[in-house]
């Protein structure tokens, strides 16, 4: 079959939904999916919405059905999805009796092997049970981490004769290759939904396909090296990433260019006024570091201008002090990033008490050497380096999604019509 390109509709409001429909398919799209969380907010009525304003188009129900395989299928079918999804992971029984309610009920079956151990196996297995596609997903909290489902499809590929979609983080770069790697249906979630125009999105993701090569986008992507991302997004859209958590109480942009800052960290703890280890531990940090520093308090100055000169002549990022600086009008001159708690004119006094590169508290968050430091006019964030290919991705994931919400509201929304905050006010 020629390869089909199909929207996912992961949204959990019905009007914005609708409006990526129209958008992408007045951009091109062959099939529309009305994903899982828009069935969970808002039921079937979903799909027979979608189906009612896009009869010509296919509808793909993402149930993800675990369980009662005939019951789910027979009332997505009558609701007017073409293609119900259901879960590899699911029993074998719930496949087979969803394949004989499919039949009956004039649909058609893809099985989505996420978290599908062995898929390669299962994917002879569902097609033997006569399912009519299987998808090779990777979930969009994998993705987080850095998986990518295109290895798995090329394996799939040479095993099953019934067509194969990818989902997963597709977009302009990749939907060409899912589809040299054996792919008939392209999903594309975030690339489009998230897109400020989604009918151009579709227009550039498709002629990728048409012509078969990728077309570069900075967007719409995961990444393994998280400062390519830590210094585009913004210290607000990082904490959201963390479930508004990680920044640092009290300490606030002192001295900035109005350039975000991003790096890792050399961590510092000394005492009140003592800066002898403060200024050592330049000569420590590499470029693009940030030293991090607890100073035990908020006593004399531990740093001023020409540590500040210091660091930017090694090319270090930036410093971030629970504490006091001083010599501000220079290091301001100068273009430094400081961020510190407190300003006074008087320094202490290079005792040397104190210790570089062990584990800090800075602003109450604690801070390990080689941690993400990332710090703007909002103020400081710490992601832990363990977490940070994760994080960093999520980060973006927020940036690209309130793009979209952006541009709702300048087009004649509110924020809360666009959320539609009242309706999803805690209840009880």
């Amino acid at each position: 079959m020629k390869p089909e390109l199909q929207v996912a509709l992961d949204f959990l409001n019905l009007d914005r939904a609708i409006k990526v429909a129209e958008e992408s398919v007045a951009g091109g799209v062959d099939w529309i999916e009305v994903g899982t969380p828009l069935i969970k907010s808002e039921g079937l009525d979903a799909v027979r919405e979608i189906k009612k304003r896009f009869p010509k188009h296919k509808i793909v129900a993402d149930m993800k059905v675990m369980d009662t395989g005939r019951y789910e299928v027979e009332s997505a079918a009558k609701a007017g999805a073409d293609i119900v999804v259901l879960l590899g992971v699911a029993d074998d029984s719930t496949i087979t009796d969803a394949v004989q309610a499919a039949r009956n009920y004039g649909c058609e079956l893809m099985v989505d092997l996420m978290n599908v151990e062995d898929m390669e196996k299962r994917a002879r297995e569902v097609e033997s049970m006569g399912v009519d596609y299987i998808c090779v997903h990777v979930g969009v909290d994998q993705q987080m981490r850095g998986m990518d489902p295109i290895s798995e499809l090329k394996k799939i590929s040479r095993s099953v004769k019934i067509p194969l979609a990818i989902a997963g983080g597709i977009n302009s770069e990749t939907a060409p290759i899912a589809v040299g790697s054996g792919a008939s249906i392209i999903i594309v979630g975030g690339a489009i939904s998230k897109a400020e125009d989604a009918k151009k999105a579709t227009e550039i993701i498709k002629k990728a396909i048409e012509k078969g090569r990728p077309i570069k986008t900075e967007l719409y992507k995961k990444y393994a090296d998280p400062l390519k991302i830590l210094k585009r997004v913004s210290t607000a859209n990082i904490s959201d990433a963390m479930h508004r958590s990680g920044h640092m109480e009290g300490i606030r942009a002192v001295s900035v260019t109005g350039e975000r800052v991003a790096g890792r960290a050399v961590t510092v703890r000394t005492c009140p006024g003592d800066w002898a280890k403060t200024v050592e531990a330049i000569d420590v940090a590499e470029k693009g570091d940030i030293i991090v520093i607890d100073s035990g308090g908020t006593g004399k100055a531990v740093w001023g201008e020409l540590a500040s000169w210091s660091c930017k002549r090694k090319g270090i990022s930036a410093v971030v002090i629970d504490g006091t600086t001083r010599d501000l009008e220079d290091i301001r001159k100068m273009g430094f990033p400081v961020f510190a708690r407190e300003v006074k004119p008087t320094a202490g006094e290079p005792k040397g008490f104190g210790e570089i590169n062990v584990p800090i508290k800075c602003g109450s968050v604690p801070v390990k050497p080689g941690d993400y430091i990332v710090g703007d006019l909002d103020g400081v964030v710490v992601i832990p380096k363990e977490k940070a290919v994760e994080i960093a991705n999520r980060a973006l994931d927020v940036f690209e999604k309130e793009n979209r919400i952006r541009r709702e509201i300048k087009k004649g929304s509110t924020l809360s019509r666009v959320l539609e905050i009242k309706k999803w006010e805690r209840r009880g």
